[in-house]
Parts: C-alpha cells; sequence; structure tokens
C-alpha cells in the first residue's frame, strides 16, 4: 500500500512547497516594495526646490515654479469615487522664459472653468504619468477633451516643454488640487502571495484526499 501512496505523497508536498515558496517570495517582494513606496513618499513631501532645468528632475521631485499662468488649458476627463465626474485641469505657465504644462487639479462635470491667466506660483512634483494605452480614445480637440494624461502630445498641443508638475497646493479656489501620493504605484504583492498559499493549501487538501482514496480501495 505505502508503495502506491509514495508518487502521490511526493507529488503533493514537491508542488506545495513550490506554490509556498512562491508566496513567501511575493511577501518578500512585499516588504521590499513598501520600504520603496516610504522612500517615495518621503521624497514627495521633501521641501521643494527650484524647477530644474528640462529634463534635469527627478521622478516626483518637489519643486517650486513663479510665473504666469497664460489661459491656456487642456481638460482630463477622470471620475472620483463619492464625487462623480470631472475634469484634471492642465495649464500652461512661463516661468523664466520656458513654457511648463502644469496639472492644477480636479474640477467637478458641470462647473465653468475658471480663468486661468494671471501670476501664479506653483507648488508641486514632477510626474510623468504612464495612462495611456491602445484602449485609450483619441483627445477629441474640438471639445479640448482628454481622456488620459499624455505629456508627449499635451506639450505638443500646447506648444510647450514635456515638463509636468502636478499642483500639490490649491492655486484656484474653484479647482481642487489632486497631489501626488502613493496610490499611484501599484503593490499587489500582498494579493499575490495570499493567491500562493491559498494554493498551496488546495493542493496539499487534493493530495490528503488523493491518498485518503488510494488508501480506501487498497483496503
Amino acid at each position: 500500500m505505502m508503495r502506491r501512496m509514495i508518487l502521490p505523497l511526493l507529488f503533493g508536498l514537491i508542488g506545495a512547497a513550490i506554490l509556498i515558496g512562491l508566496g513567501q517570495w511575493q511577501m518578500q517582494r512585499l516588504q521590499w516594495k513598501l520600504g520603496m513606496l516610504s522612500e517615495i513618499e518621503a521624497r514627495i513631501m521633501a521641501e521643494p526646490v527650484a524647477l530644474p532645468a528640462e529634463g534635469q528632475g527627478t521622478p516626483f521631485q518637489p519643486v517650486r515654479a513663479e510665473g504666469r499662468l497664460t489661459g491656456e488649458y487642456l481638460r482630463v476627463l477622470v471620475s472620483r469615487k463619492l464625487v462623480g465626474p470631472g475634469y484634471r485641469i492642465i495649464a500652461v505657465l512661463e516661468t523664466g522664459g520656458r513654457r511648463v504644462l502644469v496639472d492644477l487639479g480636479f474640477l467637478p462635470d458641470g462647473e465653468a472653468v475658471p480663468a486661468l491667466a494671471g501670476a501664479a506660483e506653483i507648488v508641486g512634483n514632477l510626474h510623468d504619468p504612464v495612462e495611456v494605452d491602445s484602449h485609450t480614445p483619441t483627445p477629441d480637440l474640438t471639445k479640448n477633451l482628454w481622456f488620459a494624461r499624455d505629456v508627449p502630445a499635451m506639450a505638443a498641443a500646447l506648444t510647450t516643454e514635456p515638463t509636468f508638475i502636478v499642483a500639490r497646493e490649491q492655486v484656484l479656489p474653484e479647482i481642487e488640487a489632486l497631489p501626488i501620493d502613493t496610490s499611484v504605484i501599484p503593490n499587489d504583492h500582498l494579493g499575490y502571495a495570499v493567491t500562493w498559499f491559498s494554493l498551496a493549501a488546495g493542493w496539499l487538501g487534493m493530495t490528503a484526499l488523493f491518498l485518503w482514496r488510494i488508501r480506501r480501495r487498497i483496503a
């Protein structure tokens, strides 16, 4: 009887060990990701510095830029939980002879876009959002409506450099700032670990059931 049970038992134990190993690996990845997110959070909330030259900034770097909003803008369709649909307002800031893009924040659907011309001081973070994929609709330029923050395309449309600042402090009372935080960075390792551990438990359960059925047939 034992000979007939050895192979299924080994198969079950080896399979479970592999699945448990994958779960442990994901837990290690989780600890690494939490440490990385903590570092990024500290970087996001650091003291802002003067806007670096084009291409010299680092992701999430806090910056301060003084200049003039030109009145040019784009609307990016978004939806917020418990609030509903609205738009991110992407404006043009002229500063130090440069033209850069500024994400001023959220304007609820149905609200008129306020005047976006005049002196402004922007405190925010450099960002290069990755929101465009093969399913993203083409912008409706006749309605000034975009469906994702596509920095290169927006820079071309508004004739700016591809420097993108997300305001972390409110610039206009009508537009709510949507500052960057680490929620934009996916962290699914705990879910993956639970999945692997669950599969290991199921694998062991099926192995035990299979061995029980072999034993009953032999008996």
